[in-house]
């Protein structure tokens, strides 16, 4: 009973307000513009730039493909390229075993050498 008497006496100024009068507005027009801008910046900056620098990274790395580059696609195969297409780069990933793939599939660049150092 204490429990619903202090519920009671919590939401009473709530509905009191609700029946009076409105609270004056004021000036909030530029505030709430100042808020919204503030979001949009936040939503730039935090979201969608450093996704389109990602993706021109990406594009620049696709561009530089070629023939003898070792490579990583994102199922992480490892290969280097001995095929460049306008599509599809031709990895070789083992001893006469060669599989086309897609150029969007390949996540990075490795520098010379690193196919031969994780055979060893």
């Amino acid at each position: 009973m204490s429990k619903l008497m202090l519920l009671l006496a919590a939401f009473a100024p709530v509905s009191a307000m609700a029946e009076g009068q409105a609270a004056p507005q004021g000036a909030g027009g530029i505030e709430q513009l100042i808020f919204l801008g503030g979001f949009v910046l936040i939503f730039y900056f935090l979201l969608w730039r450093p996704q389109s620098k990602r993706a021109k990274e990406h594009k620049n790395l696709i561009a530089s493909l070629e023939k003898g580059s070792e490579v990583v696609t994102s199922g992480g195969i490892v290969g280097r390229i001995t095929k460049v297409t306008e599509e599809f780069v031709v990895l070789k990933v083992a001893d006469s075993v060669e599989m086309p793939v897609q150029k969007q599939a390949v996540a990075a660049a490795l520098p010379k050498g690193t196919i031969k150092s994780i055979a060893e």
